[in-house]
């Protein structure tokens, strides 16, 4: 794009052009800067760019369009490359595909995609999966109309013949609530708009309950009662969550028999339960709130099970009847352990079947109720990740589990518990010449600048690996204690068969290694996660897996912010990084409640009220620690309407490294004007996003086809 081209932005009064001499380069926006004081604890930050938040504002908008103008000639002499990207990836997408069924209630319920549609068939057949076929949501026909459309949940009622599906058209995450007559697919007049998307049903086949967000905070608050065939306006409110740092939740208990209400806090839960059966009955609270005090339900004959950290950090479950279930009452099943993090669990009719992380890697334990008897399976690779899969029926010996590793397609298996024979249900097909052993991984540890040990799960091909000279893709997320586990992509083969390394840091922050993994890389230990990273960055290229001045890094949401620190902290250390969806402003959005989702996140970041958080928050807030110095290339991605990281988040950070960056390298901020947090909703769609992204850093490796 020639500099012209941006002079009617000049008028406005938020943006000014910053014009070179003679050239044919393309000239970054410049926003202007307006001063805004921001103090607190006698301490005045000035904020050139706050006006940025005003989303409505023809000026932002503007500017936004300006950054895409200047990305999008920035990025031209690639845009071949990208649809070659693109369209391999594609390709390797079996386009007709059809889920693994599972049973539930009679039904065998799956999904299935047909040719270049974007969105699937949710299907089910009746007592047979010879039986004919009866589609309940035709996608592709309801997605038509939209330019983004996604299905947030379904749930069918108990005698099998009314569908509940919620849908967003908007790409805000407020889902529309609408009913569907399984019987002659006809659709009910009910219409329950601006949901979370869930729906329970009560056994009456008539009573759904649902929640909403908060305006304002937009974590989910109320839970509502709908009865078919009356007025949405008459909607009993049944449970309101006043703290504005929990969130509330609804659901049903595998045995079909009691509704839950839950609400949780980073530290802290409540749940309250409700006879199924009697949707107008009284809801008992479970246990009532502790701080820190963490616990999860489900229900099996007279007993609720219950996992907890109940003085246990890394968790355990216990078990307690269901006319007493006060945790004075609680009595232990699997014991809490130093070096195993309990993750979730499964009842079956004869076997408990328990998600265990141990040495930063998913285990399945499984153990019979009868004889006491237990075994762990047996998974084979050095880096997986396995994980317990659908499977809603108690009378059963069989356990549906997933299996994926760096170099194994995703794989859903039917295990008999009690023979411990394997049956391979399906495995991801990728087309084309893809062959597993092409390709390795590997699991290594870095050493942090505290002595710990981290873990990194890397792999390459291995006709294309070279020692010290291969380059680097290297990705990290290390909040909220969400651990990274490992998984195969197709798509990332487009890297791998160009001769990167792909790796991903398993850094402080996740809990991968338990809860204290998790616990060292929240509050004020936050900075372990950024310093973790880089020492995991300096490890691989030590050990040969990365060439020197070839190491990239890719991180998304609070992962993003991990991209802005490291880039202010070591710079040096990267070629090019990239920072999709950022929180980068963190001082500010703490310190503002009216943003959604600020106050849920006190007890992972710390509350800026606080002194101690501030000044700790304010010593490694992206945004705040931008300097005059050089730094590598950047792409940045953002969306307009992204409610968990505001838009102006990553565009005041690229704005404000514009003005004070000291280098020559590429600076380049994508919005997308349409979509929110997730991009875009198309199953290929996309992945436009993605080969942007791979074309930016391949351009950067001096790799052009």
């Amino acid at each position: 794009m020639k500099s012209k081209l941006l002079v009617g932005l000049v008028i406005s009064s938020f943006l000014a052009l910053s014009c070179g001499q003679k050239t044919n380069m393309p000239q970054p926006p410049v926003a202007k800067k307006i001063a805004k004081e921001l103090s607190i604890h006698d301490d005045t930050r000035i904020d050139n760019y706050y006006w940025m938040n005003q989303r409505e504002d023809t000026a932002v908008i503007n500017y936004l369009n300006a950054e895409n103008s200047y990305t999008n000639s920035m990025m031209k002499h690639t845009e071949d490359f990208q649809t070659k990207l693109f369209d391999e990836m594609i390709a390797r997408i079996k386009k007709t595909d059809e889920s693994v069924p599972y049973k539930t209630n009679g039904f065998y319920y799956y999904s299935r995609t047909e040719g270049d549609d974007e969105y699937p068939f949710y299907c089910r057949k009746e007592g047979s999966l010879d039986a004919k076929e009866q589609i309940m949501l035709n996608v592709p026909e309801m997605a038509k109309d939209y330019s983004y459309y996604a299905i947030g949940s379904f749930s069918v009622s108990e005698d099998n013949q009314i569908l509940a599906y919620s849908e967003d058209t908007l790409s805000r995450r407020r889902y529309n609530i609408k009913f569907k007559s399984l019987v002659d697919d006809s659709q009910f007049d009910d219409e329950i708009e601006n949901t979370t998307g869930g729906i329970t049903w009560a056994n009456d086949n008539k009573t759904v309950f649902y929640t909403v967000k908060h305006p304002e905070t937009l974590l989910p608050y109320k839970v509502f009662k709908h009865v078919l065939g009356t007025s949405v306006d008459q909607d009993e409110l049944v449970y309101e969550e006043k703290d504005n740092t929990f969130y509330a939740f609804c659901y049903k208990t595998k045995s079909k028999k009691y509704i839950i209400i839950g609400s949780t806090s980073t530290l802290s839960s409540e749940y309250r339960f409700l006879d199924a059966s009697k949707p107008n009955g009284e809801w008992t609270v479970f246990q009532a709130r502790e701080k820190d005090l963490e616990y999860g339900i489900d229900h099996y004959q007279g007993d609720f099970y219950v996992r907890t950290n109940y003085m246990a950090k890394n968790f355990r479950l216990m078990k307690t009847p269901v006319d007493k279930t006060g945790k004075e009452n609680w009595e232990e099943v699997i014991a809490n352990r130093e070096d195993v993090f309990l993750s979730n669990f499964e009842i079956f009719e004869n076997y408990l079947v328990v998600g265990e992380r141990k040495n930063g890697l998913n285990q399945l334990r499984i153990r019979n109720w009868n004889t006491k008897n237990e075994y762990y399976l047996d998974f084979g690779e050095e880096t997986y990740d396995a994980w317990i899969s659908a499977n809603p029926e108690f009378e059963t010996d069989v356990l549906r589990y997933g299996y994926t590793s760096l170099t194994t397609p995703t794989s859903t298996i039917d295990f008999n518990m009690g023979t411990q024979e394997k049956t391979l249900l399906k495995q991801q097909e990728v087309l084309g010449d893809f062959n597993k052993e092409n390709y390795e991984a590997k699991r290594i540890w870095a050493t942090a600048n505290d002595g710990t040990k981290v873990p990194i799960s890397l792999v390459y091909r291995k006709d294309k690996f070279k020692k010290g000279s291969n380059p680097l893709w290297l990705s990290a997320y290390g909040s909220y204690g969400s651990s990274s586990d490992v998984y195969f992509s197709s798509v990332r083969l487009s890297l791998l068969d160009r001769g990167f390394v792909v790796a991903t840091a398993h850094v402080r922050g996740g809990q991968e290694m338990g809860r204290y993994w998790y616990e060292d890389g929240k509050l004020l230990k936050k900075k372990n996660t950024f310093t973790d990273f880089n020492s995991c960055a300096e490890f691989m290229v030590a050990e040969g897996y990365a060439a020197k001045d070839e190491v990239f890094a890719w991180g998304g949401s609070a992962g993003g912010l991990l991209m802005g620190a490291i880039s202010n902290m070591r710079p040096d250390l990267y070629k090019g990084i990239i920072a999709a969806v950022p929180f980068v402003d963190v001082v500010t959005t703490m310190l503002d409640e009216s943003i959604p989702l600020t106050t849920g996140e006190f007890d992972e970041w710390g509350n800026p009220k606080e002194k101690a958080y501030y000044d700790y928050m304010l010593s490694y807030s992206p945004y705040d620690n931008v300097e005059a110095k050089d730094y590598p290339a950047m792409l940045v991605t953002t969306g307009l309407h992204d409610s968990q990281v505001q838009y102006w988040e990553p565009a005041k950070w690229v704005a404000k490294l514009r003005a004070m960056k000291t280098d020559k390298n590429p600076l380049l901020l994508k919005i997308n004007m349409d979509f929110g947090h997730g991009g875009a909703s198309g199953r290929f769609e996309r992945y436009h996003e993605v080969a942007l992204e791979y074309a930016f850093v391949l351009d950067l490796a001096g790799i052009s086809e």
